[in-house]
């Protein structure tokens, strides 16, 4: 999936697609793409650690303007990233930025999360999805046509979960669940109609 929305954005997800992305809860201004956050320093000539939130390498491997948005401010601001690559086992990546040259400018950069404009989304394979197109959509009962309720969130956990808000749920202290984005189980994504269907396995919603 692609995590990809206001908040974050870009977890390639389809319903038989893994992830293990973990997701930056962290609010950017309304028309930016959040693709990573920059967590620690790396070494002594200013590259930076990376965790991210996208599943498009070339987000981070090849040069050209990103925008860095510090934990104090309310607009980004352009900055080149010469070279990126990724660190095995870590699951992240490690940038150089132009003008970024020892440990204590890439020190001060802790924080301060990556963007880049909302228009450059990349494009997706067959069935897979941002993120953001997949929150809000009403999801029914295949078998039924019973309205079941809305996604409210995507989680990565292996297989993608969708947090489904029930509209009636059998016990209020739980008002959500968390359905496996698989094709087993949700084999109907309809975009245009702002729907999902559900075959869910007994248990599941009740």
């Amino acid at each position: 999936m692609i995590r990809e929305n206001p908040m974050s954005e870009s977890r390639k997800t389809n319903p038989s697609q893994t992830n293990t992305t973990p997701p930056s809860l962290a609010t950017v201004p309304e028309g930016w793409l959040q693709i990573g956050k920059i967590v620690a320093a790396q070494g002594l000539k200013g590259e930076v650690r990376v965790y991210p939130d996208s599943d498009f390498p070339e987000r981070f491997e090849q040069p050209g303007t990103r925008w860095l948005l510090p934990t104090d401010a309310t607009e980004p601001q352009p900055i080149e990233l010469i070279k990126g690559r990724y660190l095995h086992g870590k699951n992240m990546y490690i940038l150089q930025l132009a003008g970024i040259s020892d440990r204590d400018q890439a020190e001060a950069l802790k924080g301060c999360k990556l963007l880049v404009p909302e228009s450059d989304r990349p494009q997706l394979e067959e069935g897979e999805f941002h993120v953001i197109d997949l929150i809000g959509l009403d999801v029914f009962d295949q078998a039924t046509q019973a309205l079941l309720g809305t996604v409210t969130d995507v989680i990565p956990a292996g297989n993608d979960l969708l947090e489904v808000k029930l509209v009636a749920p059998s016990n209020p202290k739980q008002p959500t669940v968390l359905v496996p984005f698989v094709k087993e189980i949700v084999p109907v994504v309809d975009l245009a109609a702002r729907r999902v269907e559900l075959t869910p396995p007994v248990g599941l919603i009740e």
